[in-house]
């Protein structure tokens, strides 16, 4: 079964991410893995500081996760899969990449500010020649009804 990768952050980018995905999933019988980075930078602590902060970071991306996975299940029949991971963002969605040859798809939300498309369209782009799957980049402001025309 061919899965669709689609990374879980604070964006507003990534709503539009989950959807298509989501949805490109259901139309081709395919799967969705959702990937959680949590950057390595937020537990330089103490030890036993950094073991609560790293949980707590688990915690939120799994409530955060089971409102996709709500959706994605009643709306699109899709029961989506759980991965989180520690380290720079960019590296461990490629590692993850390697990893899971059930992965078929990279699918990121591009930004609409000034700033550019994000830090992860931006880097992974620039590695987009080097990776062994195609990366879909859905643009964040497309509407819910264009989504679903396009998916």
């Amino acid at each position: 079964m061919r899965k669709f990768l689609v990374v879980l952050d604070d964006s507003r980018e990534c709503l539009n991410a989950m959807r298509f995905a989501a949805m490109r999933a259901s139309h081709t019988g395919g799967g969705v893995a959702i990937l959680s980075v949590i950057p390595p930078d937020e537990f330089n602590h103490w030890i036993g500081v950094g073991n609560v902060m790293r949980e707590e970071a688990r915690e939120r991306i799994h409530a955060h996760f089971e409102v996709f996975a709500k959706w994605m299940r009643d709306k699109q029949g899709i029961d989506p899969e759980l991965v989180i991971r520690e380290g720079q963002p960019a590296d461990e969605i490629i590692a993850q990449v390697h990893e899971d040859a059930d992965i078929g798809v990279l699918v990121l939300g591009a930004g609409t500010d000034k700033k550019g498309p994000g830090p992860l369209v931006t880097q992974l782009s620039r590695n987009a020649g080097g990776l062994p799957i195609p990366m879909t980049i859905v643009p964040g402001d497309l509407s819910k009804e264009k989504l679903e025309a396009i998916t």
